[in-house]
């Protein structure tokens, strides 16, 4: 890992430091996944079957994964992985219970009652990758909060493996959650046949969950149509912060630098430090660990592009971190939580040297799915209110429109809106 001395460089090497892995030629990557689009808007199905086969090396006569598959898939996986996901799916759904937001009744003024009610958004389609790792985690986190917010149609798209199936631990986390709608498709082609509806499958509304740089330029351009779909965040590669002082422990802080890593090869991991002689200790951790990774490639080729930025107190580091906006933000030391007042901008915060990235994203209860790439400046990662909309409600009465009534006449004419106030005129006679 690249050790760098943050007082030593200018802004733009500074700025440089904290740059985010490039993505690929971004037109010539739309460009390709328009042309999956397209070809799904144009072929439905058919379309969707030739790009299993071509990506994914699975002909498959039929999408739809049938409720027999679900459960011989769920039924093929040990039974302690079955006691894991249940304990999670209890952690999110108690975290996420607590999410669930309530009306508002508010008399503004007399005879002036406003009101917020919520709904559930009523068709929504589930995205979770399956390629190089199974990420049947993120079932959980974006299927629970979809359920506790009520949402009557969830349909779960997901690619399949050469042999056509589903991994089964994608299958038994849709079990435990109740999914039954699962469609054996991935890549943009999923991406936008949620968007715009197949033969097979239906038109969302809106879309969630995370992948490759294909997957989330499909979201991106498909949430750009009117006649496609709403998505969750924009998004890019994952990665995590971590900042530590001298007294943590070295091989600790490789370890969650590593877990990132392994994620994908355009997976960053940065760590702040106020110390040089950790700094070496880490980047040699990092290596003595990597070597014995099974997923030893990816994390090597993300950790080539990842680094160790030295600072000079921890109050710097904070402030480097506000400027990354990091996806994950760890803090190992153990005074950790008098810090948080100052973060500013992250998508999930773990404080103390035991609480790991991992926890998040599995079990502790948070959700996995967040912004990227900067994004956690303006976006938080889903939750049951992302699942949601809200509208507005007034109920005026007689005495409430005398009240209000010269206000909005007032305002009305001022703007140059005369049928607006003429609204108001003819119900109090003014």
């Amino acid at each position: 890992m690249k050790i760098i001395d943050w007082q030593s460089t200018d802004p733009a090497e500074q700025k440089a430091a904290l740059a985010r892995p490039q993505q690929g030629n971004d037109k010539a990557l739309a460009e390709k996944v328009a042309a999956i689009i397209d070809a799904v808007k144009q072929r439905g199905d058919a379309a969707l079957k030739e790009f299993n086969l071509k990506f994914d090396k699975a002909q498959l006569t039929t999408l739809r994964v049938s409720a027999q598959d679900i459960q011989a898939g769920a039924q093929g996986t040990s039974p302690e992985l079955r006691v894991a996901i249940l304990q999670a799916k209890f952690n999110i759904e108690k975290f996420h219970e607590a999410e669930r937001p309530h009306t508002v009744k508010v008399e503004t003024m007399p005879g002036v009652l406003c009101e917020q009610h919520w709904r559930a958004i009523e068709t929504i389609g589930l995205y979770v990758p399956g390629g190089t790792a199974p990420l049947f985690s993120s079932v959980l986190m974006q299927s629970i909060p979809a359920k506790i917010a009520g949402c009557r149609r969830i349909i779960l798209c997901t690619p399949p493996q050469s042999d056509g199936k589903i991994h089964p631990a994608i299958l038994l986390a849709a079990d435990i959650c109740g999914i039954t709608e699962i469609y054996a498709v991935g890549g943009a082609q999923a991406i936008a046949a949620m968007a715009y509806g197949t033969g097979s499958i239906p038109k969302v509304d809106k879309i969630f969950g995370p992948g490759n740089a294909y997957v989330t330029m499909a979201k991106q351009l498909v949430s750009q149509d009117p006649a496609g779909a709403a998505i969750d965040m924009p998004a890019g590669p994952s990665e995590v912060m971590v900042i530590a002082e001298k007294s943590a422990k070295a091989d600790w802080v490789a370890a969650d630098l590593l877990a990132q890593a392994e994620h994908d090869m355009t997976a960053q991991a940065i760590l702040v430090t106020t110390d040089t002689r950790f700094a070496q200790q880490v980047a040699q951790e990092v290596e003595k660990q990597l070597a014995s990774l099974p997923r030893n490639n990816i994390a090597a080729a993300a950790i080539r592009e990842s680094r160790i930025i030295i600072t000079t107190n921890m109050n710097a580091a904070i402030r480097i971190a506000n400027v990354y906006a990091p996806e994950h933000l760890i803090i190992h030391n153990e005074d950790a939580a008098k810090y948080l007042p100052d973060i500013q901008h992250a998508g999930s915060v773990f404080l103390g040297p035991l609480t790991p990235e991992s926890a998040g994203d599995y079990a502790s209860g948070t959700n996995h799915v967040l912004p990227t790439y900067g994004y956690a400046r303006a976006y938080n990662g889903i939750t049951v209110l992302s699942f949601m909309k809200s509208m507005t409600v007034q109920t005026i009465s007689r005495i409430g429109l005398e009240n209000l009534g010269s206000t909005i006449i007032t305002m009305a004419e001022a703007e140059g809106l005369q049928a607006h106030a003429n609204a108001v005129k003819i119900r109090t006679g003014k």
